[in-house]
């Protein structure tokens, strides 16, 4: 089961700081805290929106739940991403999906896996066609992927990770 972090509003204080402070630096603050805790965390938020001038929490809540690049749920350390547009769609993104969830074994409803190594997400489009079907991992692009060689993608990351 994926834990939420204890957050670290030391932590906190000095991204607010590094940032500047300001309300304008909002979005600055949350990719930071973001990158912290791969996720953003509702304490941090709170103490966000609590601590700096002129915001409350429900305006930090509004911009991180307004903005599809904020995760209110921990993200694995490996987050992939699969590709369903057109292009991806038409040229067997679906059977890719499925051997990525057969593969990691989630759980129903649930984007990220048990041991929170990995999380997965369908995308409209990676602007990738010309490659369909596209998976990403981490900003790293997968080509024309098929069932079996995401796979062995999937397999290599796990044999680094067991090392």
């Amino acid at each position: 089961m994926v834990c939420k972090e204890t957050v670290d509003f030391k932590k906190i204080d000095e991204i607010i700081t590094e940032c500047g402070g300001k309300k304008s630096n909002l979005i600055a603050i949350l990719q930071k805290v973001q990158e912290v805790y791969r996720y953003l965390p509702e304490d941090a938020m709170i103490y966000i929106g609590s601590k700096m001038e002129g915001l409350s929490p429900a305006t930090v809540f509004g911009v991180a739940t307004f903005y599809a690049q904020f995760s209110l749920d921990p993200k694995g350390k490996y987050e992939i991403k699969c590709c369903d547009g057109t292009a991806c769609h038409v040229r067997g993104s679906m059977p890719v999906l499925n051997a990525i969830k057969a593969r990691l074994d989630f759980e129903e409803g649930k984007l990220t896996t048990k041991d929170g190594l990995f999380s997965l997400e369908t995308v409209s489009c990676l602007g990738a066609c010309g490659l369909a079907p596209v998976v990403v991992i981490n900003d790293k692009v997968y080509p024309q992927m098929t069932s079996d060689a995401i796979k062995v993608v999937i397999d290599t990351i796990l044999q680094e990770e067991n090392k």
